[in-house]
């Protein structure tokens, strides 16, 4: 099954008690995974950083980045309580470091085994180690990236998962770890890629959602999609596409003030896009071309068999003025038509009678 993560990130504004409604509101969307960012302000941006353009346009112009960061930050003391209330509904908890410190506490203290990378770090190769040298399984997002930034941070990962701890990274290094067995090995056991298009929102036009298949065939790795596009119906698409994961930020409500809000599902929305990505892994089923079950009730109403135009004596030859093809096909089949043709009947035949020669 699709590995749906309902991203709330920042959404919580800094609010606890937003933070445990949008845990309620993930599990009721029936999505597996609610995710959130975890970084310390003051690791992540100096004071000089300015905004991005979605985030101007989304919030307080007059704040630095690093201002509206300190107003974001989700309380390490309160992972604690936000994950044990996971376990109590039953939906995965997960977060995203954006700093060593938050990487170090997720691991460590909260003992998350699965971490996600986004597409800002995917070039910060000893962040990205930090992340390998964990042990744990990754989700990387490549917003921003070209195939070759992407094998580039992948062989930094297959160096943090297939060398010891006190071997010396190096560019020569990673190039040698992505090339080896084991380091493949570790790749395919432990990463998924995530393709993205990292602009909120995302015009339909930038999707792409073919990079889904080009990383299959570049990587040999599992492939989902982080979707920052409006609305639902391109997380939906891209299930057909092939993606195991599918990752969408999701809001209380639009209308509150953040960066990502606007570019976020409401709960209802969310719901309706779990909905859909079932229904997509239902139809896809399986590659075998074969008539199914409910089909075969369907196949002797809806198919022809070979039966008289017109009344045949027995002697008759058969000719395309007396036979024809009409429903049910529970009787000769109509590529036996050409083979009656010029033939002698040996019954005597009614009109509308199947043919049983």
């Amino acid at each position: 099954m699709t590995l749906i993560i309902a991203e709330a990130g920042v959404n919580h504004n800094g609010d606890s008690k937003v933070a445990f409604k949008l845990i309620d509101a993930a599990k009721k969307a029936g999505a597996d995974v609610v995710k959130f960012q975890t970084f310390k302000a003051k690791n992540l941006a100096t004071e000089s950083a300015s905004k991005a353009k979605y985030q101007l346009s989304s919030g307080k112009t007059d704040e630095s980045q690093l201002d509206m960061l300190v107003r974001l930050e989700l309380p390490y003391a309160l992972h604690y309580d936000l994950i044990s209330y996971c376990k109590e509904i039953g939906i995965q908890f997960l977060s995203t470091a954006f700093d060593s410190e938050s990487l170090r506490f997720l691991v460590n203290d909260l003992g998350l085994t699965l971490l996600k990378i986004p597409s800002g770090e995917l070039t910060n190769a000893p962040f990205v180690l930090e992340h390998a040298r964990t042990g744990c399984s990754l989700i990387v997002s490549t917003g921003m990236s070209s195939l070759a930034e992407i094998e580039s941070a992948l062989g930094v990962i297959a160096f943090g998962y297939a060398s010891d701890m006190d071997a010396k990274p190096s560019i020569k290094a990673f190039q040698s770890a992505y090339t080896s067995e084991i380091g493949q090995r570790m790749l395919r056991q432990k990463v998924t890629l995530l393709h993205c298009t990292s602009e909120y929102p995302a015009p339909l036009h930038s999707i792409n959602l073919n990079v889904i298949k080009t990383l299959e065939q570049a990587f040999g790795l599992p492939v989902g999609y982080s979707d920052h596009s409006e609305g639902i119906s391109i997380s939906i698409a891209a299930v057909a596409k092939g993606a195991v994961v599918v990752e969408k930020h999701f809001t209380l409500d639009q209308n509150m003030e953040g960066p990502d809000h606007k570019s976020s599902l409401e709960p209802d929305e969310l719901s309706a896009m779990v909905t859909g990505v079932r229904a997509v892994e239902l139809a896809l089923g399986s590659a075998l071309k074969a008539p199914t079950v409910q089909e075969l009730d369907n196949k002797v109403a809806v198919r022809k068999s070979v039966v008289a135009a017109q009344n045949i004596m027995e002697g008759d030859l058969f000719s395309s003025e007396n036979l024809t093809t009409k429903r049910p096909g529970s009787g000769l089949s109509p590529e036996e038509y050409w083979r009656l043709i010029g033939t002698v009947s040996k019954n005597h035949y009614r009109e509308g009678d199947m043919i049983i020669e």
